[in-house]
């Protein structure tokens, strides 16, 4: 596609978000906070489904991962030992005519700006955590950090899971948990963001296996964006080089997805090594080697890092859903998610919403399913043409249909197939059985 196909395109789905209830602008009616958004019920549902995937997946499938949810404000010598209070910095660059700030390593031209055409000033380090303070004394206030990233809850927690559970390695933490960063320049939607939410755990394993285990979560990774139903060519993987790692970093692998501004980071993969816990060790005094039950010797275990943004995930989903075609010579939008990652699984109608007999037939299944497939929705509002093509644009699979001849003859339901248009009659006792989900 060309640039503007694509700008189209990011501009079609934030206009559906915003119509159909995914996501809104944050503090809308003051005009908004840059760089700040908010989940509707659709939106909330379908990043529900992510995240509960991801934990199925990473998380409950397995035997060595145990899950935690760490506080967001954390003892300030955390961010001191993590090397984020001296290193979490971006390059700002400010026009020195209309006053805009720009991260410096985002432009191509260092000098000139890109809005009006002024000269941009120096680059200077610019911090990304937010301060606030904890106290309830003027000038007695101890100043803390809304959290950066959730990796730093998961090595202050690494002795409680060993005195707890007396983990074997290889083992890893998990949690999945809001962060908060101060973006010189947010954009493209809900991509980058200041407050947002991450996937992650740090999977403990001995120096010498590291390579061996970086290669298995690699591949566990691209099983992952299967799940979600990418295909092989929608994600990039980006070896980071010497140089462009993060402090922590001996070897990171960066994997894209195909956004409509470009392929940019929908997640990661980084071999922290023991820096983290080795440098936890030094600023706070406590011992946090592993001791091997075997050996009865002691080390510092290395770590290896599978990170993923979710907001930047339901992005994702949303870009490799959204779909225009013609069904029925008419043209239409419609959201093809998987089954499992839709909001709404299906959708329960009456044929007709004046007709009381078949109002409350409709009612009947729809409670009875609704038992079974909470995510199920009932409608009755407008024509049914209008009904399929709104739980298309929302991406609903089935749509079910309740009319005459299922209460006069006990013939079933009919229900319709999102994707081609087609629709089955099914009978009531097969029915959740006939919707793949």
């Amino acid at each position: 596609m060309s640039d503007s196909k694509e700008n189209k395109k990011m501009e079609d789905i934030i206009a559906l978000c915003k119509r159909r209830g995914f996501v809104y602008q944050g503090s809308e009616i003051y005009g908004g906070l840059a760089g700040t958004w908010d989940y509707g019920p659709l939106g909330l549902a379908l990043k529900k489904n992510i995240e509960n995937l991801w934990w199925r997946f990473f998380v409950d499938s397995r035997d060595d991962m145990y899950g935690i949810d760490s506080a967001i404000l954390m003892n300030p010598k955390v961010w001191e030992a993590s090397g984020h209070v001296s290193g979490f910095s971006d390059p700002l660059v400010q026009c020195e005519k209309c006053k805009r700030r720009f991260r410096a390593d985002h432009l191509d031209d260092a000098k000139k700006c890109p809005e009006c055409g002024g000269k941009l000033g120096e680059p200077r380090q610019f911090n990304m955590m937010f301060k606030t303070s904890v106290g309830s004394v003027d000038g007695a206030d101890t100043t803390v950090y809304m959290r950066p990233e959730t990796a730093q809850g998961m090595f202050v927690n690494f002795k409680n899971i060993l005195d707890s559970y007396h983990p074997k390695l290889p083992f890893g933490i998990a949690q999945i948990g809001r962060n908060f960063r101060n973006e010189i320049a947010p954009r493209d939607f809900i991509f980058r963001v200041r407050e947002l939410e991450i996937m992650e755990f740090e999977y403990f394993i001995e120096e010498k296996s590291w390579s061996e285990q970086f290669e298995y979560w690699q591949k566990q990774m691209h099983e992952w964006f299967k799940l979600l139903g990418f295909a092989k060519d929608d994600i990039r993987e980006i070896e980071i080089p010497d140089g462009d790692r993060a402090h922590y970093s001996k070897r990171t692998v960066d994997f894209h997805f195909n956004y409509p501004h470009k392929f940019d980071e929908i997640g990661g993969l980084a071999y922290r090594t023991d820096f983290d816990l080795k440098n936890h060790i030094k600023h706070s005094g406590v011992d946090l080697s592993y001791l091997d039950p075997n050996t009865n010797e002691r080390s510092v275990p290395h770590v290896l890092e599978p990170t993923f943004g979710l907001g930047r995930h339901l992005l994702a989903v949303m870009v490799k859903a959204y779909t225009e075609d013609e069904l029925g010579g008419e043209k239409r939008i419609f959201l093809k998610f998987p089954p499992h990652l839709a909001p709404i699984k299906a959708a329960v109608f009456p044929l007709l919403k004046n007709k009381p007999e078949l109002v409350a037939k409709a009612r009947e299944i729809y409670t009875e399913l609704k038992k079974q497939i909470p995510q199920i929705m009932f409608d009755d509002n407008g024509n049914i043409g209008k009904r399929y093509r709104r739980q298309d644009e929302i991406g609903t699979p089935y749509c079910i249909t309740v009319d005459f001849d299922t209460i006069e003859k006990d013939a079933g339901v009919t229900v319709r197939d999102r994707d081609t248009g087609k629709q089955e009659r099914v009978s009531l006792s097969e029915l959740k059985g006939f919707m793949k989900l």
